[in-house]
């Protein structure tokens, strides 16, 4: 009996096997038309694969664009530090052109100045509430710097040093509204040349007033104006700038020359102070001569 149940056990499933593999061979057949178990089947497994592929597609995608989305916060946020980078990186560039503009100019001005030992300077304090009187720089006793020594920038004469501490110094303009600021100067002219004080600045148009004697011809514009070497304070030859125009005074006894400064009263970083040391004079007549001319004209 028991082998009987174990032969029937294996007829089953032999004739089990022979039908999965008739209906495998019936289904792999090109047919036009499938039997309705098959599409049953079909229709389960489809909908079980829209069913659990819906969701899981939703839950990928989700993902997937939450980190599309980190990706992009994070590349945003390196392109706005590009951008910070590039606005810093342009301003640096502009100053650093200024910069190489004016210590290019400072360089040629000092091969000119060789009389009297430039020294290099650089402004590190300027007061917007006395913008155009007084400003600092970052060189003093210890670089050899003193009181009343001239300052320039490479365009013309901008001041003098008014005092000094051992590591900086205070610049006063020739703008400054001071009446003891005074600069012996002189008109440049092939006929005769005028020598007086520059001892004013007229704010509202931008001119340095300069009294000189009257001539007896007219004195045309445009004609130079620099240090004379007479005061004892500045050396000669440095530009101050160029005659506008000039008028008598109320009293008719002296003229107002009014010049226009060489140098930028307004924007400038580098200067260049003039160190007394050991001048080299030139021509020794012709400067006895000019101080001559001044005491004789009272100035």
């Amino acid at each position: 009996m028991p082998q009987f149940f174990m032969n029937k056990r294996l007829i089953i499933m032999l004739v089990s096997i022979i039908v999965v593999v008739a209906l495998i061979g019936f289904s792999i057949r090109d047919r036009e038309n499938i039997s309705w178990p098959e599409q049953f089947v079909k229709d389960i497994v489809g909908l079980g694969q829209v069913a659990v592929s819906t969701p899981a597609n939703a839950v990928s995608n989700f993902f997937k664009d939450l980190k599309n989305l980190q990706n992009t916060y994070k590349e945003n946020e390196k392109l706005k530090e590009h951008l910070n980078r590039m606005t810093q990186v342009e301003s640096d560039v502009n100053r650093l052109e200024k910069d190489n503009k004016e210590l290019r100019a400072l360089l040629d001005k000092k091969e000119s100045l060789a009389d009297y030992n430039p020294e290099q300077a650089t402004v590190i304090s300027r007061n917007p509430d006395r913008w155009f009187d007084v400003f600092t720089i970052n060189k003093g006793r210890s670089n050899g710097i003193q009181p009343d020594m001239a300052v320039m920038t490479s365009k013309g004469l901008i001041g003098k040093v008014k005092n000094v501490s051992k590591f900086t110094a205070t610049v006063e303009m020739l703008s400054a509204n001071d009446p003891k600021n005074r600069v012996s100067a002189i008109i440049q002219d092939k006929k005769k040349n005028l020598y007086g004080l520059i001892e004013g600045y007229d704010k509202e148009n931008g001119y340095l007033l300069m009294k000189v004697k009257p001539t007896e011809g007219k004195m045309k514009k445009g004609k130079s104006v620099t240090t004379s070497g007479l005061g004892g304070v500045f050396p000669d030859g440095l530009a101050i700038g160029k005659v506008v125009k000039l008028e008598p005074d109320h009293f008719g006894l002296t003229q107002i020359a009014y010049i226009k400064p060489s140098a930028d009263f307004y924007d400038f970083e580098h200067v260049v102070v003039a160190k007394r040391g050991m001048p080299v004079v030139k021509d020794t007549e012709e400067k006895e001569r000019q101080q001559v001319v001044v005491e004789e004209e009272g100035l």
